[in-house]
């Protein structure tokens, strides 16, 4: 029988399967609306000071995510305070 390759996002999947529980439908729709408010269905163009930006992306790099992802979250924040 030939072995399937996985991508690693599937492989980590599958490695991790048994930390997944079920939840209940009450629970899966809170996750679900939840997940709802985050999409992004908006485009932003903005002008920044590059020194800024060079900065926002250093500090994305050590993050270890792209700094239009932080610069998002940031504005999340700042809209939900």
């Amino acid at each position: 029988m030939k072995k399937l390759k996985l991508t690693k996002e599937e492989q980590w999947f599958e490695d991790h399967a048994e930390e997944f529980v079920p939840v209940s439908r009450e629970e899966f729709n809170k996750i679900k609306e939840a997940i709802e408010r985050r999409k992004k269905d908006t485009v932003l163009s903005i002008r920044v000071n590059s020194y800024d930006l060079e900065h926002i992306k250093q500090k994305a790099q050590k993050l270890g995510v792209k700094y239009q992802t932080l610069i998002s979250e940031f504005l999340h924040k700042l809209a939900s305070a």
